[in-house]
């Protein structure tokens, strides 16, 4: 004997597809890419306040949610990459900095200049927006004596130098606070493009 099926009621539908689309959003959200918005001036020129950009999430390895561990990790970060992570002094908020020094490097800062293991590097994308030239005694623009970066750790940077709270004042990132690499800037409209 069949059973005739009721069909579903336009309330039961529509709460059917909210959730749905909530369950999608969030996986898309948790494993594969997030929206972030610019807050402050420390990544400028190369972003500036008010911009919205997409994270890759996966690109590093998968997150486990609710742990800091990732599985099948895709990529390391490489020198150069711009990426979002958990701040060190504050794991409620979100910074986004440059990749500076890698696992193993030797860096030291003189008179603004950067170095990796004894060579002064060229970045094209930083400036320095403070009138004051050189601030001889901070770790700003100077250091009393190289450090290495230790494993599973990176050094981050600012492109904004003088304006900019990094590895230089809070110490080296742990690889497990990456949450992903920036990838693409969507709003405004005339600043869409692929971040480099």
């Amino acid at each position: 004997m069949f059973k005739i099926r009721r069909p579903k009621s336009k309330i039961y539908e529509y709460i059917e597809v909210v959730v749905t689309a909530f369950i999608l959003a969030m996986i898309v959200r948790t494993f594969v890419i997030q929206a972030f918005k610019i807050p402050s001036r420390s990544m400028v020129p190369t972003l500036r306040v008010g911009d919205h950009l997409f994270v890759c999430k996966f690109i590093y390895g998968i997150p486990i949610p609710f742990t800091d561990k990732k599985v099948f990790e895709f990529h390391s970060p490489k020198r150069g990459d711009i990426i979002v992570f958990k701040c060190p002094t504050d794991l409620k908020k979100d910074y986004i900095k440059r990749v500076i020094g890698l696992p193993g490097d030797e860096i030291m800062i003189r008179n603004k200049q950067v170095y990796i293991n004894g060579k002064p590097i060229k970045e094209p994308y930083k400036i320095h927006s403070s009138l004051r030239t050189f601030l001889a005694d901070s770790p700003r623009d100077n250091w009393k004596e190289p450090k290495k970066v230790p494993k599973d750790c990176y050094f981050m940077l600012g492109d904004n130098r003088d304006d900019s709270t990094d590895s230089r004042f809070w110490g080296f990132l742990e690889k497990r606070l990456i949450k992903g690499k920036a990838i693409f800037i969507y709003w405004p409209p005339n600043r869409i493009e692929i971040i480099r």
